[in-house]
C-alpha cells in the first residue's frame, strides 16, 4: 500500500514525476473523546509502511511508558506528540501527518475530541475534502459526535465516513454496527452530508483499516484505505467561477508588472478577458507566470502571477474575475460564526475581518440565533461564548467581493480578529440568502451592471437625436457634503440657470427620495448606502432619457460614491464636493440634527457620530461659506460647459 515503486531504482526522474502528479486528498479524523482517532491514524501509517524502523522502535519504547494498551504497541503515540497529550492520553492540538500510497497523496489532520477544543477541530476541518467521524461501538452516537458532524456539515465537507471503531470490544457484532448506523442516519438527515459511508473497524488491531477483516466477514464493503484511495473529489472544487484575489503587485523592473496571488476558484487562460474589482476596469490576460515557466492555463488552487495587456490600477485586496461572472459585492452579509475565544462575542464591538487578501474593520451587528449542536435547535441569545455557533449579520466599513461559502470556500470564508490582542476570535462562513433584502446594501455587481454595460430596451429615439434636440450631453452631477453645507440650495440654483438657458434638467435629492422611494430606510450606514444606490439608478434612467441630473446627497462614503459612478457610467458622472466647514453647517441646521447627534440621540450622523470621507479627486470643490449660492451655481454651470456637456 505504500508509495514504494520499482522506478526508484531504475528511473528516479520518472518516479518523481509520477509522484508529483498524484492527486492530493486532505482529510480529518474527528469524533468524541477516546473514540480512537489518533490510534486510527497511527494504524494507517503503520500498516501502509509509512513509518521508519527507528521511529517504530521509539514508539514501542514509549508505549511501555505512556501507552494506553497495556505495554503493547500504541499507534496513538504517532500523532500525540505533546507531553500533555501523552500524559493524559488525549489529543489537544491539531496534528498533521503526510503520507502517500501508489494512488494518492494524503494530508491528515488529527483533531481533538474534547468540547473545549472544538475551535481546534474547526480549524483542522476548514481545508479538508473528507472527514472520518469515529464512533466507539460501545457508546454509540454521543454529544461530541453530533457537534463534530454539525461542524463538518457547516464547513461544507461533502464526503464523510462514519468509522464505527472498537468493534473488537463488542464481539464484532453486525447487529450493533447496524444499530449505530441507523441512529446516526436519523440525526444526519437534518444535516447537509451528501456522500455518507459506514465502515466497521478496529483501529488497534487493524481490522478493515488497510486490510480486510477476517473477523467481520459480514461486511463486504471497501476497507478504509481503499475508500480513501478511490473516493472521487474531482467535482468538489469550483472550477466555474474564476476568482483571483490580488495579494501583491510584482514590479521588479520597468518592463514587468504582474499581479500575484492564489486562484481561489475557477480556471483562467492566456488571452481571456477579465475585470478588476472594484474599479470594473477590463483587460485581457497577457501571460500566466510561474517560477517554472509560463502556463497556457491555470486553475485553483495554483499560485500564479497574471500580467495584463493594459496598464490597469489594481492592488492588494482587489479581485480579478471574468467580466461576465462576477461575485457579490456588499458591506453587509449574513454568516454562520464559530466563536473561538474565551471572551464572549460582543455585538456592535469593532473587530477586524480578514477576507481573502484584505483586512477591514467592522462589527457583528446582530446575533440572529445560537444553535444547540446536540439538538440543532435555534434559540435567541445575547452573545456567543467559546465554541458556540450562531447566525450573525456582519457590517463592514467598506464593501467586499464574495460568494456564498457553499459555492466557494475561498471567497466565502473569513476570520474575525480582535483589534487589541490580534488574536483570531472566530471563523465565519458567508450564507447565500439575506433574510431582509429590503434593508441591505445591495451593491451586487453580479446583478448591477454599469450604465455602459446595460442592454437598454429598443427605442426609436437614438442618443444622438436626444443630444441634438436638447443641445446637451446627459450627465449626473453628484453634490456631496455635510448636512447644512448648502448642496441642495446649490442644486436648486443650478437647475434654474440651466432651465432658463433652455437645457433639459432634473433634480433628485436624498431627502426627497426618503419621502417616497426610500420611505422604509433609516439612517444607518447601510441604509444611507441603499438610498444612494436607488438614487444612482434613477439618475442613470434620467441620463438615458437625455437629461442632465443634479443629485444632492450626503454620500459620506468614498467607495459608495465610486460605485455610483460605476452604475451611472464614468463618462457621464461628475462629483462636486460642497466643502462648507462644519461650524457653518451647524449654524444652518434648522432641524437641530447636530445638537441631537452631539447628545448621542442620532447615531451614524456624518461629521459627528460617523465619519464623512471627502472625495479624493472631486471635479469641483465649493465652499458655500465663502461664496454665495449664486456664485457656486455659476461655477457648476461653468464646469458643465468646460466638460462639454452643455454649450
Amino acid at each position: 500500500m505504500s508509495h514504494q515503486s520499482e522506478l526508484i531504482a531504475t528511473d528516479i526522474d520518472a518516479y518523481l514525476k509520477q509522484h508529483e502528479r498524484k492527486q492530493l486528498l486532505r482529510f480529518i479524523t474527528c469524533g468524541s473523546v477516546d473514540d480512537g482517532k489518533s490510534t486510527l491514524i497511527g494504524r494507517l501509517l503503520f500498516d501502509s509502511k509509512m513509518l521508519y524502523e527507528d521511529h517504530i522502535a521509539q514508539l514501542e519504547a514509549d508505549s511501555s511508558k505512556v501507552g494506553t494498551t497495556g505495554g503493547k504497541f500504541d499507534p496513538a503515540l504517532v500523532t500525540d506528540g505533546l507531553k500533555a497529550e501523552r500524559e493524559q492520553g488525549i489529543t489537544i492540538d491539531v496534528a498533521y501527518r503526510y503520507f502517500s500510497t501508489a494512488k494518492r497523496k494524503f494530508i491528515i489532520a488529527d483533531t481533538p475530541g474534547h468540547e473545549q477544543y472544538t475551535r481546534n477541530m474547526a480549524t483542522g476541518a476548514s481545508t479538508a475534502d473528507l472527514a472520518i467521524i469515529l464512533i466507539d461501538a460501545r457508546h454509540g452516537v454521543l454529544t461530541q459526535t453530533r457537534r463534530h458532524s454539525f461542524i463538518v456539515s457547516l464547513l461544507g465537507i461533502r464526503h464523510v465516513v462514519l468509522a464505527v471503531n472498537k468493534m473488537d470490544l463488542v464481539d464484532y457484532s453486525e447487529e450493533r454496527f447496524n444499530q449505530i448506523c441507523d441512529d446516526y442516519r436519523s440525526f444526519a438527515a437534518r444535516l447537509d452530508l451528501p456522500d455518507l459511508h459506514f465502515i466497521p473497524i478496529s483501529a488497534l488491531d487493524g481490522d478493515n483499516v488497510v486490510d480486510p477483516s477476517q473477523r467481520m466477514p459480514w461486511f463486504r464493503g471497501a476497507t478504509l484505505m481503499n475508500f480513501l484511495e478511490s473516493v472521487y473529489i474531482g467535482s468538489d472544487r469550483n472550477l466555474r467561477d474564476f476568482r483571483f484575489p490580488v495579494q501583491w503587485v510584482n514590479r521588479p523592473d520597468l518592463d514587468f508588472r504582474g499581479f500575484c496571488g492564489t486562484i481561489s476558484a475557477g480556471t483562467i487562460r492566456a488571452g481571456e478577458e477579465v475585470m478588476i474589482l472594484p474599479s470594473r476596469q477590463k483587460s485581457r490576460v497577457k501571460e500566466i507566470v510561474t517560477f517554472d515557466g509560463n502556463l497556457a492555463e491555470a486553475f485553483a488552487p495554483l499560485s500564479v502571477t497574471l500580467t495584463l495587456t493594459d496598464e490597469v490600477d489594481a492592488s492588494r485586496g482587489d479581485m480579478i474575475v471574468r467580466a461576465g461572472n462576477l461575485p457579490r459585492t456588499a458591506d453587509t452579509f449574513e454568516a454562520m460564526l464559530v466563536w473561538m475565544n474565551q471572551d464572549a462575542m460582543v455585538p456592535g464591538k469593532t473587530y477586524l475581518f480578514k477576507h481573502t487578501s484584505q483586512t477591514l474593520p467592522g462589527s457583528i451587528e446582530t446575533l440572529a440565533y445560537r444553535i444547540d449542536v446536540n439538538t440543532l435547535h435555534r434559540s435567541p441569545a445575547p452573545n456567543l461564548e467559546l465554541n458556540e455557533i450562531g447566525r450573525v449579520r456582519v457590517s463592514l466599513n467598506a464593501p467586499i467581493h464574495f460568494d456564498p461559502y457553499r459555492n466557494n470556500r475561498g471567497t466565502g470564508a473569513f476570520v474575525v480578529i480582535d483589534r487589541l490582542t490580534n488574536a483570531t476570535v472566530a471563523a465565519g462562513m458567508i450564507l447565500e440568502h439575506d433574510p431582509d433584502p429590503a434593508r441591505r446594501c445591495v451593491w451586487d455587481d453580479a446583478s448591477q451592471p454599469s450604465a455602459d454595460e446595460q442592454t437598454a430596451e429598443i427605442s426609436q429615439v437614438t442618443n444622438e437625436e436626444r443630444r441634438a434636440r436638447f443641445g446637451q450631453k446627459p450627465v449626473t452631477l453628484l453634490l456631496t457634503g455635510l448636512t447644512g453645507s448648502g448642496k441642495t440650495a446649490i442644486a436648486v440654483a443650478v437647475e434654474r440657470k440651466l432651465f432658463t438657458a433652455g437645457r433639459a434638467v432634473a433634480r433628485i435629492d436624498g431627502e426627497q427620495l426618503r419621502r417616497g422611494l426610500s420611505s422604509e430606510l433609516g439612517f444607518s450606514a447601510e441604509d444611507r448606502s441603499e438610498n444612494l444606490r436607488r438614487g444612482a439608478h434613477l439618475a442613470a434612467m434620467l441620463n438615458e432619457a437625455g437629461l442632465i441630473c443634479l443629485a444632492s446627497f450626503v454620500a459620506p462614503n468614498e467607495s459608495v460614491r465610486q460605485r455610483v459612478g460605476n452604475t451611472i457610467g464614468q463618462g457621464r458622472f461628475l462629483v462636486a464636493h460642497v466643502a462648507t466647514p462644519i461650524e457653518v453647517c451647524r449654524t444652518r441646521d434648522t432641524k437641530g440634527q447636530y445638537a441631537k447627534a452631539d447628545a448621542g440621540e442620532l447615531p451614524n450622523f456624518p461629521g459627528v457620530t460617523a465619519i464623512y470621507e471627502p472625495p479624493t479627486e472631486p471635479d469641483l470643490v465649493l465652499d458655500a461659506s465663502q461664496d454665495s449660492i449664486d456664485v457656486c451655481a455659476d461655477k457648476v454651470v461653468q464646469l458643465l460647459v468646460e466638460k462639454g456637456f452643455v454649450r
